[in-house]
């Protein structure tokens, strides 16, 4: 098996599972019905379009740069009967990084990879209003899911590494194997996208976590800094 990886970041991402009526909320990390979603986009697909050939990958994220949950309060007005429509609370995740990991056969994983890279229709994070900052496609490496969400070079941002101690930990959610017991059952596998007749099922997640060293670390640099004593050259004079 081989694995398509993909960097999602943003100034602002939202991957909604539970949202309901007017409090549409999201969770911290990109969901599987999101992902499936960018592809589907990418493919030219519509939101009628059928998406049962997708669900097989198997995904997982690794959060690389957690952001910050911030919320939004939209109003609306129609303009045709002069009315406002009730209040809506959206939460969005700001300056976060994501590492997604995509599993399946590479020749497929090959096509999703051109259709990113040339997409049909525009790529949002979640919606519309969340344009990704930069590139997606990362690379296609051939390793288990497990493997390439933890060997994958940390993808976070510059400015937030050089805040980081030597040391890191990054939180990985991926789709739990036949062998192991879900840490959580997330309801975000996307059956239909029709807005008449949205249907998600439901998937089992473990939740798992990796070390990364940081050479950025301005901390490490500091504490380098002291402890070299400059006047230890005279030493041998």
């Amino acid at each position: 098996m081989s694995v398509l990886l993909l960097r999602l970041a943003g100034p602002m991402q939202a991957w909604g599972v539970e949202s309901r009526f007017n409090y549409r909320g999201t969770r911290r990390e990109p969901s599987r019905s999101g992902v499936i979603g960018l592809l589907a986009s990418a493919h030219g697909r519509r939101r009628t379009d059928d998406v049962s050939d997708l669900l097989h990958l198997n995904f997982g994220v690794r959060i690389d740069q957690p952001g910050q949950i911030e919320t939004d309060f939209h109003t609306t007005k129609d303009w045709r009967a002069d009315s406002r429509k009730p209040l809506t609370t959206r939460e969005y995740i700001m300056d976060a990084v994501f590492t997604v990991g995509l599993e399946g056969d590479r020749t497929e994983l090959e096509q999703h990879r051109k259709a990113l890279l040339n997409p049909a229709f525009p790529l949002f994070l979640g919606r519309r209003s969340c344009p990704p900052s930069g590139p997606i496609v990362l690379d296609i490496v051939d390793t288990n899911l497990s493997d390439a969400l933890e060997q994958t070079d940390w993808q976070a941002s510059r400015w937030f590494r050089r805040k980081q101690g030597p040391s890191v930990t990054l939180s990985i959610v991926r789709d739990a194997m036949l062998s192991e017991e879900a840490d959580e059952i997330i309801s975000d596998i996307p059956v239909s996208f029709d807005p008449t007749d949205r249907i998600y099922e439901r998937r089992a997640a473990v939740i798992r976590s990796v070390q990364k060293d940081n050479v950025d670390s301005r901390r490490k640099r500091i504490e380098a800094a002291v402890e070299q004593d400059p006047l230890s050259v005279l030493e041998d004079l």
